[in-house]
């Protein structure tokens, strides 16, 4: 085990982020936004890593990703690359004593998220990933509702997550390989922010599920149809640990829906209902009478109200999620705990962590399995 990173009371916490791609800059922005400076980048290639720290004002490129994790000069590493790299370069993080953010899926294999989670567990280091649906305050104010009883018993979760980037014959990219994306696509890549954003509204865990998925033919070079190996639809039908039931669609190919992050929680006395793209109000259903509670900070509970960090009518959005997780994740570090302790408390709850993404690739195995075999998995 490398030597573990500590950094002094009032000092900058050095990052550097592997992966400048779309992800890899939103990273960038939400350290900069929590001023933290960003002291390098890692890319697929020495040049691509040079011409992207030029482009993006970091003072140094590296010439490996591996480089950027195990580097003396680095406190907390950023892991942006295709999902493939993610479990060497979380493990070298740790063992160099470095605080690791990485992007889900955490890895593409159920037995070595859980390996990575249980390294990270014993190094005391932060160890987080980004699900930060979970730092809009109106998904922060259903938990809240749902957890000071406001809500009643959840009896039924659902909804959908949808997007339409690889809805055409000839839409690609690196997530549709298997080597670099992993066996599933749709599903770990937008199903999964669903299923922890739901859990960690409602409390409920996926215990059983069944699932079907599609896949459709893209056009290949020459014009021939060929079928990806990894899905561009999930539908999954689900009972939870506390004995609710529920549904979700995930898609990839539904033709406008840029984002649609989608829940909705129905318990004995409200409905809650909070969608991603219109993320300024949360509706409030009953048999009386319907609202739609919007942000503000002066009526919000305490939790979604710490996260609202502007007036109401000044909307917020998704940089603004990651920024907030960035600053959670910041605190913990100055606010560490023992390699065998609980988690650090932080201003408004616990980072989303290791244990949480392992969870989630061991959930996409369930679906994977049930799609494969049209049977009702059971999910640890």
């Amino acid at each position: 085990m490398g030597r573990t990173t500590s950094v002094a009371a009032g000092s900058s916490l050095r990052t550097a982020i592997a992966g400048v791609g779309m992800i890899g800059q939103v990273h960038l922005d939400a350290v900069r936004r929590n001023g933290a400076p960003v002291v390098g980048v890692s890319a697929s290639t020495p040049a691509r890593a040079k011409e992207a720290a030029a482009a993006l004002g970091v003072e140094r490129a590296f010439d490996s990703s591996q480089a950027l994790v195990t580097s003396d000069d680095v406190d907390v590493v950023h892991i942006c690359t295709p999902n493939g790299a993610h479990a060497e370069l979380a493990e070298l993080a740790l063992r160099a004593g470095k605080h690791v953010v990485c992007e889900k899926p955490l890895t593409t294999s159920g037995a070595t998220a859980d390996a990575l989670a249980a390294l990270a567990a014993r190094t005391g280091l932060v160890a987080a990933v980004p699900f930060v649906y979970r730092y809009h305050p109106m998904a922060a104010e259903a938990r809240a509702r749902v957890r000071d009883g406001r809500a009643g018993d959840v009896r039924l979760v659902h909804g959908h997550y949808l997007q339409d980037w690889l809805s055409e014959p000839d839409d690609t990219n690196w997530r549709v390989d298997t080597v670099a994306g992993g066996p599933s696509r749709a599903f770990a890549d937008i199903g999964s922010h669903w299923c922890d954003l739901v859990e960690w509204v409602t409390g409920h865990r996926i215990a059983e599920l069944t699932a079907v998925s599609q896949t459709v033919d893209r056009t290949a070079e020459g014009g021939a149809p060929v079928r990806p190996d990894t899905e561009d639809v999930v539908q999954l039908l689900f009972r939870t640990d506390r004995g609710a039931t529920g549904t979700v669609t995930v898609s990839q190919i539904s033709p406008g829906r840029k984002n649609r992050l989608w829940f909705e929680v129905d318990g004995t006395r409200t409905s809650l209902a909070f969608d991603q793209e219109n993320p300024e109000s949360l509706f409030v259903g009953s048999r009386g009478e319907n609202a739609a509670v919007l942000r503000d900070p002066a009526v919000l509970s305490p939790v979604a109200a710490r996260l609202s960090v502007v007036p109401g009518g000044h909307p917020m959005g998704y940089l603004d999620c990651f920024a907030a997780f960035v600053r959670e994740v910041h605190a913990a570090i100055r606010a560490p705990r023992a390699a065998d302790g609980p988690a650090a408390d932080t201003a408004w709850g616990t980072y989303p962590t290791f244990d949480d993404a392992a969870r989630m690739v061991r959930l996409t195995e369930a679906v994977l399995g049930s799609a494969a075999d049209r049977s009702w998995k059971e999910v640890s």
